[in-house]
Formats: C-alpha cells, structure tokens, sequence
C-alpha cells in the first residue's frame, strides 16, 4: 500500500518574525502542517499557546523540533532528557507524530554516552517518534571538529528513525540521496533546504544551492509509492535576510511549489 508525504513548515523558516506567523503563512499558502522548533521565542515553549493556534488557523503541527541549539540550553530546562520528554508530551497533547532531536554535543559527555539506547528506550513507551537529526563537523578552513556525539553521521549508529537534513549534507560534503538510501526503511522526516559547499549551515530555498534536492524528492516520492518510506517533509529555508514579508511569503510559497512539483504532488 502506498505511503505519502505530508508538506509541512518549519516555524524556524520564518524568523525572526514569530511562531503565530509560521502558522499563519502555513495556512495562507497551503502546507500541510507545521514544524515548531521549540526556541527563544516564548510562543514556541507554550503548549496552550500553540493549542490555540491550531485551533484558530486549522492548521496541523506535525513535529516537534525539540530545543538542542547553543541559543537553547536553558529552553525547558538544562536537563538534555527533561527536554525530550517534555517535547514527548507535547507532541502527544498536540497530536504531533515526530519529535526531531540532533545528536548530544561533544561535551555532554553523560548524555552521549547513553544517547543511543536512551532514545531507543523513549520510543518503546510513545507512539511519538524520535527522529535522529544528522549533523555535520565544524568546519574552520581546512580543519574540522567533531562537534557531535556519538558522531554527527547518523548511520553510524541504530537510530529506529531518523531526520535527513540537506542543508547539513551541504557542510558535511555528503551525498544525501546516498544517506537516504543508506538509512533505508529508518527515514522518516526530511528538512527540505539547499546548500554549497559552505561552512556554514546556510538552509537556501531549495533549487539556489547545489545538493541534489529534486532527486532526492523524486526518491522519496518513489519509496512512497512503493509503500516504503512515507513521514514530513518541512521546509527549514532560511528568510532571516529578506526585505519584506512579500519576499518571506514568495520563498515560501517557491519552497512548497518545489517540492509538491517533484514529490509529484498537488501544487
């Protein structure tokens, strides 16, 4: 039986304004539903506020983007699995499906040292799933750190689902349609973006960058069909440099034109 794709956005994709206007673009242009990246925006860490913009927009949340950047050490606590459980039950009270997590920095030695089995140990207990985001080394000229632990690679570890980021692939100078089809049947959440090969981590509107995003979709869409693979999409594109709300809002809309085009989906 074939599988599908939601199309969802990332409440990230249009910062700095705020999480009501992710919601609010998100039903203007026709997404399937929403990503909250759980940040400094206080919108964000509030269950009842983000029940209610459901309720007003009609609009689904899909995922949970639990807090692991630098700027959100100290969103929901400083306890690494306080903060995963605290997205669980987000998720569940808002009929989210996926709570996305990135791998423990280096430095948080306890939590990484009991990451794998952690995670696998939550989902026994959720219908929730947590998909392993991959990463990439920090890269400074011709050096790099491995900044993530056990490793920023997520095949290298058993992870049940997993999140393909192809802004990431861009820095870690991999080849995503090879990390999907290595990971297989554990694919279960896409941030869709672009990239160069970039230190930095720079999330272009898909097509302004050099990853193979329409074939990656084109797979995808493929492995759906075939009853394989099926999960979110969300668009995770960086507008922060934009002039104006008209130019967010024709990003976005380029964004999910794009992927529905190579998903094979309604435009």
């Amino acid at each position: 039986m074939a599988k599908q794709w939601n199309v969802g956005l990332s409440s990230s994709s249009v910062y700095p304004e705020s999480t009501a206007v992710a919601f609010e673009l998100a039903a203007q242009l026709g997404y399937d539903g929403i990503e909250v990246m759980v940040g400094t925006d206080a919108m964000s860490q509030d269950q009842a506020t983000l029940a209610a913009l459901v309720d007003h927009y009609q609009i689904p949340i899909l995922s949970i983007h639990a807090p692991c950047l630098l700027i959100t050490q100290r969103v929901w606590g400083t306890d690494p699995w306080g903060k995963l459980d605290k997205a669980r039950d987000v998720a569940e009270s808002l009929g989210a499906s996926t709570v996305v997590v990135h791998p423990p920095f280096r430095w948080q030695r306890e939590y990484a040292r009991s990451f794998e089995e952690g995670v696998a140990r939550m989902e026994e207990v959720t219908d929730v799933r947590f998909a392993v985001e991959n990463m990439y080394p920090w890269r400074a000229g011709p050096s790099a750190l491995g900044a993530y632990s056990p490793d920023w690679d997520i095949r290298n570890q058993d992870y049940r689902h997993t999140t393909v980021d192809l802004s990431h692939t861009a820095v870690s100078r991999t080849d995503p349609l090879e990390m999907v089809a290595d990971l297989g049947d554990r694919v279960a959440h896409i941030h869709l973006a672009d990239g160069t090969d970039s230190a930095r981590d720079e999330h272009l509107v898909p097509g302004r960058g050099d990853q193979p995003v329409s074939e990656v979709l084109t797979a995808l869409a493929a492995a759906a069909n075939a009853g394989q693979l099926g999960g979110s999409i969300i668009a995770e594109v960086s507008t922060r440099g934009v002039a104006s709300r008209e130019e967010r809002v024709r990003d976005l809309r380029e964004t999910l034109n794009y992927a529905r085009t190579h998903l094979g989906s309604r435009t």
